[in-house]
């Protein structure tokens, strides 16, 4: 994901930047630092985006397999209708009918729910990414506001 090296281009901006010796602080360009923030901000709704056509595909998933689901259901009841016709064999239709509908409900069962398993874990992995992305916004501002902070003690004092 694109926000990620973005955020990536940010912690390497503030661990290579300039130290200020014995008080633990750093310089920074301040309108690199917004423009890298900004550009965070302008990724997101992309990130969004791909959630929504994540779900979407999840969707069409599950549709594509209900309707699969339906027409072997279907297909297995005209196997049985099929076989009923047939006096000797009625018992052994019946109980083929009978497996062929699990197995179509059991298959389906299992793709949806392997769906579900796939889309709960992209849907988790962005719900972290935003969350890391969040977490790395909010420190870089704090940063950056006891930084201001900082330099206006100093000037205060003079005066």
């Amino acid at each position: 994901m694109e926000i990620l090296k973005m955020i990536d281009m940010l912690e390497d901006k503030i661990d290579h930047a300039r130290t200020i010796p014995l008080v633990n602080r750093i310089l920074i360009d301040k309108e690199e630092l917004f423009k890298c923030i900004d550009d965070i901000r302008m990724k997101l709704p992309e990130d969004l985006k791909q959630a929504r056509m994540v779900k979407d595909e999840r969707k069409r998933i599950l549709e594509e397999a209900k309707a699969e689901a339906e027409k072997i259901v279907n297909e297995a009841k005209e196997k049985a209708d099929a076989m009923v016709q047939e006096h000797e064999i009625t018992k052994s239709a019946v109980e083929r009918s009978g497996q062929i509908i699990d197995d179509a409900t059991r298959q389906a069962s299992d793709l949806r729910a392997g769906t579900r398993n796939y889309i709960i874990s992209l849907l988790s992995q962005t719900e972290e990414n935003i969350s890391r992305s969040q977490e790395v916004v909010h420190s870089a501002l704090a940063e950056m506001r006891s930084q201001a902070t900082a330099k206006q003690l100093p000037e205060d004092a003079g005066q």
